[in-house]
């Protein structure tokens, strides 16, 4: 089933031929409303063969899935928490677009590496004495006699 295209970005956008949607019966609160009317939606997106997102992107995305990717590189994501199948629906494109945008942050910069200043230095090292001190001081007295 085509739908709209998914904007996620000035760089991202999904097709809506990549989006497919199927609409299944949703348990909880509705009374026999929720029996007789499939409000709950699968969305399903596969993440490792679609031409909008780069590699980066659809190794992160995979891994951000976790579970919720198949081994093929599928992703499902389920929304049942309205009564109402656009809402459900609305809901299911909005955390793939939650999940596309974290995947598509830039990468950390590197840790730069630095040395202790001279201070921290004779802190650590005069507590480390203290302990000693103490821990020597829990022996048998020594008798002097």
């Amino acid at each position: 089933m085509a739908s709209e295209p998914l904007y996620i970005d000035d760089r991202i956008t999904i097709a809506g031929w990549e989006l497919t949607e199927q609409f299944v019966l949703a348990g909880g609160a509705g009374g026999q409303h929720v029996n007789k009317v499939s409000t709950a939606v699968q969305l399903f997106f596969n993440i490792a063969n679609s031409p909008a997102l780069n590699e980066r992107v659809k190794r992160n995305a995979l891994v951000l899935a976790g579970r919720r990717a198949s081994k093929d590189g599928t992703l499902m994501i389920e929304a049942s928490r309205s009564r109402s199948q656009d809402r459900n629906r609305e809901e299911a494109r909005e955390r793939l677009k939650e999940l596309i945008l974290e995947a598509a942050k830039p990468p950390p910069p590197p840790r730069k590496k630095t040395k202790p200043t001279r201070g921290s230095v004779e802190r650590r090292l005069k507590e480390k004495a203290g302990r000693s001190d103490v821990k020597k001081m829990r022996g048998r007295p020594s008798g002097g006699e």
